[in-house]
């Protein structure tokens, strides 16, 4: 299966590019620039696309990006400490992101000849991001297929969308994912702040999964906090 991955540079979607690579035929890695403050984190797609030795398309949608505001990732709006599932990092959606990103990679998909379009959109995605949902992904691949009726036969490949943040660490593991070479924090500065809720979601996947974090963090142990007052483990 011809496949391209959506990358933006994080565990998930390297973990899932090396995973593609290992078992289909990852044809090239495609990373939208959306205006994003961590916008390093498409350094570390493009270094991934060259260490599995395929194309890397980087999408210019700060345009778009700009119109979709109100979120801590592209306004001057701080990206709030805490647990990823804490009701306050609601301010990081960017509406309709994901669901912009898909319509573009799948026009590409289908103009390059593949045959899926794979995104690590996962189970601890749910309770934030509405167009990571299985609702969502399985209606927009039935949208895709009305899309492309006639044209190109593309399907849609989420093999997270039921799992943990802590299975994508598992299974990256496996393919031997240079989880250090990936980035994940929403605030972009020199290192992984350890507070914001993909610094806090990393540190605990990781945990959970019972692997070593090789991350460095400017805060190493305040993700202890926040799954404590989380209620978490």
């Amino acid at each position: 299966m011809k496949t391209i991955v959506i990358c933006s540079g994080g565990m998930d979607s390297v973990s899932l590019a090396y995973m593609v690579a290992e078992q289909h035929e990852l044809t090239r890695l495609v990373t939208f620039d959306y205006g994003q403050r961590h916008r390093k984190e498409i350094d570390f797609a493009a270094r991934a696309a060259a260490r599995l030795g395929v194309p890397h398309d980087v999408i210019d949608m700060r345009g778009i990006g700009a119109s979709l505001s109100g979120s801590a990732l592209t306004d001057d709006i701080d990206v709030p400490d805490g647990h990823y599932e804490e009701e306050s990092m609601k301010v990081t959606v960017v509406p309709n992101r994901n669901a912009i990103m898909l319509a573009i990679a799948f026009g590409v998909a289908a103009a390059n000849g593949d045959d899926a379009v794979a995104t690590a959109v996962h189970g601890g995605d749910h309770f934030i991001y509405p167009d990571c949902r299985p609702a969502f992904t399985e209606a927009f691949n039935t949208m895709q297929q009305a899309a492309l009726d006639g044209y190109a036969n593309v399907t849609l490949y989420t093999p997270f969308v039921h799992r943990s943040k802590a299975d994508i660490a598992v299974e990256g593991a496996k393919v031997n994912t240079p989880f250090a070479d990936t980035w994940s924090c929403y605030k972009g500065g020199e290192q992984h702040c350890g507070r914001c809720g993909t610094c806090v979601e990393r540190r605990e996947a990781f945990h959970i999964a019972g692997l070593n974090d090789p991350t460095v963090y400017a805060d190493p142990e305040f993700w202890q906090q926040a799954i404590a007052e989380k209620g978490g483990a």
